[in-house]
């Protein structure tokens, strides 16, 4: 009698090559159209306006952006508050048809890793700290230590690690960079007799949450506001009052999940797996596990340090991948000195953990592929020209509603926050003027659907995340997709409070 298999759905990357094929289809059917981009040059102070045919030089005054119908100030242009061209309203034009064959299917997921690796490189880097700090058996002490120190009391790691990582999110995006937490806090979470799926809820619904109600982010809020031409101040209220009822939500579904697998872990959904994911992240028997000693506090402190000046360089200093990636590889070679684990060593344990992460990096690579797909298809555009349209002359509740859906929608073909705001915000701000709904409620939906639908994006990073512990997509989605609904419902009440209040 043959085993049946324990999954049959398919690897992460699989799934993405199946999106990516759906893609390249998508360019043979839906219209090729683009909209003219304006763009400002800071050496030459002028602006560059983009159509199919040409590129020409504009002043960079107000006034030409007034003609134009862009409401965006000239100061955020010249501040650096916008740097990605914006689309220019009312210029939408039908295109030629470049549809997307075999050869484009098979090079798009090449160039998506091209164009991800700096942050394939980051988590490569990462995955060797990670190694390096394995071998000092600095995390097993810690993680002995914390253990004891929150026993019965278990669910506190839950509220920290959801609210430190949603208070990254919507102050300055924390996303990619949540990559980093999972090796780490994986076997903490199992030494409190939680599955690994709470775990990743925790940090990733944290980071989602966290995007979903920005409030000072810089990369969704800011640039979304500038490009609809009002004070990112503005809709502030709603957005904090978002933050707080869906923190409240997300980490009561998180924590009443948590405590039925700790009573009865069979109930976990990723039960049949338990064998599995210890292996990847073997039970710390505490009994053996040697005392917290200086030098290892020493090495937890170097490793935890790295995330706080990533956080400040990022936020404050205008750091980006190469110099987080620095971060993480000057703390490998400090912990390895303060280790004094011999040269021979120390390249081998890095080496793999760098390739314990290859799949992940891979992942996030295939991801970028689908983005080229629509890009060299040019359907992007298309998409967003038929929603503005649907949207338009509609009823002010119904139409923010249907603006915050349309989002939703969007954010598979366009996953990127900054990249949304910069396209669809100057199309769709004036459409909010033309029935009479504030420009800030069209940032709080864009901001709501964007964020909603990063909890369950393939072609974000949660793919990348549930590889790091082969949890299926489908075992996610049975997890997350009541919270999903339960958040869509409180973002439509606060958006229609948003109109008519």
């Amino acid at each position: 009698m043959s085993q049946t298999k324990k999954r049959k759905f398919p690897t992460a990357h699989t799934v993405l090559f199946l999106i990516a094929a759906v893609v390249a289809l998508l360019t043979w059917v839906v219209p090729s159209g683009q909209y003219d981009r304006l763009s400002y040059d800071q050496e030459t102070d002028t602006f560059s306006r983009t159509t199919p045919e040409q590129m020409v030089s504009l002043p960079a005054t107000q006034a030409t952006l007034d003609k134009l119908a862009i409401k965006t100030p000239i100061e955020k242009f010249k501040e650096g508050a916008i740097s990605k061209p914006i689309s220019i309203p009312g210029t939408y034009k039908k295109l030629a048809g470049e549809p997307q064959g075999f050869v484009a299917f098979v090079q798009a997921p090449l160039k998506g890793i091209m164009q991800s690796a700096e942050i394939i490189l980051l988590v490569l880097i990462i995955g060797g700290l990670i190694s390096i700090v394995n071998a000092t058996k600095a995390f097993e002490a810690g993680i002995a230590w914390l253990a004891q120190a929150l026993k019965g009391r278990e669910f506190v790691l839950i509220i920290m690690v959801t609210l430190l990582v949603a208070t990254g999110g919507t102050t300055f995006g924390l996303e990619e960079e949540t990559i980093a937490f999972y090796p780490i806090l994986i076997p903490i979470f199992l030494a409190a007799r939680y599955d690994a799926l709470v775990c990743i809820a925790s940090i990733y619904i944290g980071s989602s949450i966290g995007t979903l109600a920005s409030t000072i982010n810089p990369f969704s809020t800011i640039i979304a506001s500038d490009a609809a031409g009002i004070n990112w101040t503005e809709g502030l209220t709603g957005r904090v009052i978002m933050l707080l009822l869906g923190l409240v939500l997300c980490i009561a579904y998180i924590i009443r999940y948590a405590q039925r697998v700790k009573k009865d872990p069979t109930r976990s959904l990723i039960y049949d797996q338990k064998e599995e994911i210890e292996q990847i992240y073997p039970r710390i028997n505490m009994e053996t596990v040697a005392p917290l000693s200086l030098k290892l506090r020493l090495v937890l402190l170097i490793f935890a340090s790295c995330f706080f000046v990533m956080v400040y360089g990022v936020s404050q200093l205008g750091w980006w991948f190469l110099e987080m990636t620095s971060v993480f590889l000057a703390a490998a070679l400090l912990i390895g000195i303060i280790a004094r684990l011999d040269e021979k060593r120390f390249v081998i344990e890095f080496m793999n953990g760098a390739k314990d992460l290859l799949s992940v990096a891979f992942i996030i690579g295939i991801a970028r592929g689908i983005t080229v797909l629509m890009e060299d298809g040019q359907i992007s555009d298309t998409l967003l020209f038929y929603a503005s349209q649907i949207t338009a002359s509609m009823p002010q509740g119904l139409f923010i509603n249907v603006a915050f859906l349309m989002y939703t929608g969007l954010t598979f073909f366009i996953p990127s926050s900054s990249g949304m705001a910069v396209l669809t915000m100057p199309i769709m701000a004036p459409l909010a003027d033309t029935v009479g709904v504030g420009r800030e409620l069209m940032v709080n939906a864009y901001q709501f659907g964007v964020g909603l639908f990063k909890i369950i994006n393939p072609t974000g990073i949660i793919l990348a995340s549930l590889a790091l512990v082969n949890v299926g997509y489908d075992k996610w989605l049975k997890f997350v997709l009541p919270l999903v609904l339960w958040l869509g419902i409180l973002c439509m009440i606060m958006l229609t409070i948003g109109v008519y209040f």
